[in-house]
């Protein structure tokens, strides 16, 4: 899923505020504030991280665009706008055209994503960007049959409140609702699929969004489907039960409050992983030798005035930190 579902801007920079722009292709700072739900991305963040997800969600450091997530907004974009014609219509050469129009559309709407073409006069660059992005459109087209599909939604926006309090929120790129009433929920990855090892921990999200609409709608879905059109293109289906989303369920309140007690802290462990090397706040991360910035909210203290830093409440003490989960985008 790409990242629609983190949490929008609310405030202005003091240095925007001023007058001095941002950095060409980096999105301006903005406002630290606390978390106030969950949504897969940010509970893949933490499980893999806790610093990271620290600075994503609470301190917000603003990340320079990368071409390849990009590239799958764009891909997304296309697949979603497709629907729109009629089934007929649906063609590779009909989802090809949408292409171009959805990036300068993109463009328009994040300027700072010029910044991922800064030295390309004559297109080249950007030419066999979108060239690869037509692979992939092309491969969809080898794995699905939209002429035979008809959604009941598309990019739906899903949230609930779960019996602890916990919100839960996120976005689905597509709901297939039979004539039975069955439901299947079907989300685009532009990466390759996982190797087996790995499948569990790219199902949990869609299992994150099971519980959602489950909790919300009061409907068990008959079917998770992930799309991956990076490699050679594959498709991965489970079919969840209520146990199943039980267990996600306790998982995820279990999480929560972990995370709550990291914020009420302000302890949030680095956690060198495999996606260390692609991580944009290396220079902000002690196990590259950077160092985080001030914690920004309020810290909890004991009685007698001071922070409270009992060892037996970090939050890597927890069993559900140190995992890796990353969503291919």
């Amino acid at each position: 899923m790409h990242q629609t579902d983190s949490a929008p801007a609310e405030a202005v920079p003091a240095d925007a505020e001023a007058g001095v722009p941002a950095p060409v292709g980096v999105p301006a700072p903005r406002t630290p504030r606390p978390p106030t739900g969950l949504s897969p991305s940010r509970a893949g963040d933490f499980m893999t991280c806790p610093l990271l997800y620290r600075l994503r969600v609470i301190d917000r450091l603003p990340e320079p665009p990368s071409a390849a997530a990009t590239r799958g907004t764009v891909v997304h974009a296309v697949l979603e706008r497709l629907f729109d014609s009629p089934a007929a219509e649906r063609t590779p050469e009909r989802a090809l055209g949408l292409l171009r129009p959805q990036w300068e559309r993109l463009l328009g709407e994040r300027p700072e994503l010029s910044g991922l073409f800064p030295d390309d006069p004559d297109g080249a660059a950007l030419t066999r960007w979108l060239g690869d992005a037509e692979k992939l459109i092309d491969r969809w087209f080898r794995l699905e049959d939209p002429t035979r599909l008809h959604p009941a939604e598309r990019e739906l926006y899903v949230e609930t409140v779960l019996g602890s309090g916990l919100l839960l929120r996120g976005y689905i790129d597509r709901v297939d609702v039979a004539p039975s009433g069955e439901v299947r929920l079907v989300d685009y990855k532009t990466g390759r699929a996982p190797s087996r090892d790995f499948e569990g921990k790219a199902m949990f999200q869609m299992k994150f969004y099971a519980l959602v609409v489950w909790r919300w709608k009061g409907v068990l879905p008959k079917r998770l489907q992930l799309v991956y059109l990076g490699g050679g293109g594959d498709v991965v289906t489970y079919d969840p039960d209520e146990a199943d989303l039980l267990a996600v369920e306790r998982k995820l309140t279990a999480l929560w409050e972990t995370i709550s007690q990291a914020v009420a802290t302000g302890d949030f462990p680095a956690t060198r992983n495999r996606l260390c090397d692609w991580c944009d706040h290396q220079s902000s991360c002690p196990e590259f030798g950077g160092t985080p910035p001030p914690y920004p909210l309020p810290v909890r203290r004991r009685d007698d005035g001071q922070e409270d830093e009992r060892g037996d409440e970090r939050a890597d003490d927890g069993p559900l930190t140190g995992q890796t989960s990353k969503e291919s985008e």
